[in-house]
Parts: C-alpha cells; sequence; structure tokens
C-alpha cells in the first residue's frame, strides 16, 4: 500500500510538472494587464508601458496598462494580489511597496503576497537647494545643518513618499536636524523651494533638470551609487561627504504569488531582451533612470532587504500616515 502511495505522489508531481509546463508554452492565453498603482505620467508609468509595448510585440497579445492609484499604490496593489496567479495580470512595483507595510494596515500580507519576475530600473532622486543656501557639497549641507539645528527646512512631496523618506535617511545617516515641510505632491514643493520658502528638496532628476541648469536651485548630489546620465557632474551623497548613502527608487514586475515557475521565467527572459536594447536604454536614461538587472529569486531578496531598511527609516524618523 505505501509503495502505490508513493508511486501515486510521483505520477501526481509529474503531471503537474507537465501541466504548468504546458500552460507556460501557451502562455499567455489572453490579454495581459499591467497594473501600475499610481498615476500616469510618473516612472512607474513610463516602466509599465516600456515593459508593455515590449510583451505586446514579443508574446503575440495585446499587453494592456490600467493605473489603478489610490492610498499610496496599495488599491492597484490589492487589485493584483487576488486576482488569478495565472499571468495575466502584472503589476508594477516600486520602492513604495517596501514602505506601505509600515505606514498602513494593508488588506495583504506584503512578504507573501508577490511572486517576484524582474527589476526593472533605479531612478535616483537629486538633493538641491536654493542657491542662497551656503552649500555646495553633502558635507556643506550637514555642517550647516550642526550649525543650526532645525533652521533649514526641506520640502517634500507628502508624508511617506520616497521623496520624504531620502531626506530623512539624510538625516539619520549625518545625525542631523532639518524641518520636514510636506506638500500635497511634488510641483507645489519644488515652488516653494525655488521661492526660497524652504531651503532643500529631495527630487527626481528629469522634475529637477530645468531649474538646475538655470541656476533656480543647486544640486548637492545624487542619491545612488554611481553619477547620472543626465547630470554626469553632479557627484553622489556618498561622493559628495555622506559615504554610504543611497536613495534610489527602483521599479519592477511581479505577479500575484503562485504564478507558475515557468511562466515567471518566460516573463523574466523578455524584459531581460527588453533591457538589452539601445533604444530603451536610450529611453530609460532620458529619465533620469538607470538599467537594473537581477535574477527573480535576486529581486524576492532585494524587495526584502529594502522592505527591512525603509521600515528603519520609517520607525526612527517617526514617521505616520495621514
Amino acid at each position: 500500500m505505501r509503495v502505490t502511495h508513493s508511486l501515486l505522489l510521483k505520477a501526481a508531481g509529474a503531471l503537474l510538472a507537465l501541466t504548468t509546463a504546458a500552460a507556460a508554452q501557451d502562455y499567455p492565453a489572453k490579454p495581459v494587464r499591467i497594473i501600475v498603482p499610481f498615476p500616469p505620467g510618473a516612472i512607474n508609468d513610463f516602466v509599465g508601458r516600456t515593459v508593455a509595448t515590449h510583451l505586446s510585440n514579443r508574446l503575440g497579445k495585446q499587453v494592456v496598462v490600467e493605473n489603478r492609484a489610490g492610498a499610496g499604490g496599495v488599491v492597484g496593489t490589492e487589485l493584483v494580489v487576488n486576482a488569478p496567479n495565472d499571468g495575466h495580470t502584472l503589476l508594477v512595483v516600486s520602492l513604495a511597496a517596501t514602505v506601505n507595510p509600515w505606514l498602513y494596515k494593508l488588506p495583504y500580507d506584503q512578504s507573501k503576497a508577490f511572486a517576484p519576475i524582474a527589476v526593472v530600473a533605479t531612478a535616483p532622486n537629486v538633493i538641491a537647494v536654493h542657491p542662497d543656501v551656503p552649500a555646495k557639497t553633502a558635507k556643506d549641507l550637514i555642517a550647516l545643518a550642526k550649525k543650526q539645528p532645525g533652521k533649514l527646512q526641506y520640502a517634500s512631496s507628502g508624508i511617506g513618499t520616497f521623496l520624504h523618506l531620502g531626506p530623512e535617511l539624510f538625516k539619520t545617516m549625518a545625525g542631523v536636524d532639518i524641518l520636514h515641510i510636506p506638500y500635497k505632491g511634488a510641483a507645489p514643493a519644488m515652488v516653494d523651494v525655488i521661492g526660497g520658502r524652504a531651503q532643500m528638496v529631495a527630487a527626481s532628476i528629469p522634475s529637477t533638470l530645468a531649474h538646475l541648469r538655470s541656476g533656480k536651485l543647486r544640486a548637492i548630489g545624487i542619491g545612488a551609487t554611481k553619477r547620472n546620465g543626465l547630470l554626469p557632474d553632479v557627484p553622489t551623497i556618498s561622493e559628495s561627504g555622506l559615504p554610504g548613502y543611497e536613495a534610489a527608487n527602483w521599479i519592477g514586475i511581479v505577479a500575484p504569488a503562485g504564478t507558475p515557475a515557468p511562466i515567471v521565467a518566460k516573463l523574466h527572459k523578455e524584459i531581460s531582451l527588453m533591457q538589452e536594447t539601445p533604444e530603451v536604454q536610450k529611453q530609460f536614461t532620458n529619465q533620469g533612470a538607470d538599467i537594473m538587472r537581477m535574477s527573480s529569486a535576486e529581486f524576492a531578496k532585494f524587495i526584502a532587504s529594502e522592505t527591512a531598511k525603509w521600515g528603519r527609516v520609517v520607525k526612527e524618523a517617526g514617521i505616520k500616515a495621514q
């Protein structure tokens, strides 16, 4: 009886493997949706549409992008978490997903919700100041903040956003007190820094480029491990006086947990091919982003490490969702 039971288990396992492999071979069987949990126009949306265009051309089925914004990305994410795990509903995931567990009571278990497919790109912030601020480097800014604790103010796009967390990491690592002023979006924050009502901002590179070139803002440094193609003369924050600092948004593609491994592998392969395309690489450079590559397994570990890193920042800064 035990032998028969063992044989049945092996047969069932073999049948499951064959069925899964067949499903991957036939994938996609219908149009694929890529959910972007933020409004159109930002880097997450750009990544989603770039991936959708490539997959549509390669897989022979239509791949459409749907923007489902709300609650810091939670609305769109929940939609994907609850979708069938057959690879026909994908999610554009970013650093925000690793922050949300620390800010909200989520309707899903973040650590078990996804089948990571591929990280696509990284988009660092640039820390910039009003030109009247007597600081040209991170070292200068730290010295100024220590000399005048609580006097400097930085503007952000809102509580718990990436452009809030980057400066909070800076403050923690440098041991300085800089006052946070949250705005409802990046645009009004930028306006007030340019107008001198706040002294500092961390923002996306494309949104600051014209202001840096016109002299309305001065770049202190890039929150990445290497210099950026749009601002090659601007050092990293680490180079500029705060070694080890890195605050870069990253964007990738995930599927619902339980999506068959062969489908994950097929999608990872296609995204990797897309990343090798010179045209796509140029498009990302123009967005202030760099191609970022790792295996699906490495991506899973990366998400876990980012969740821990930004959780520490949220706790140390005492950030609460509003």
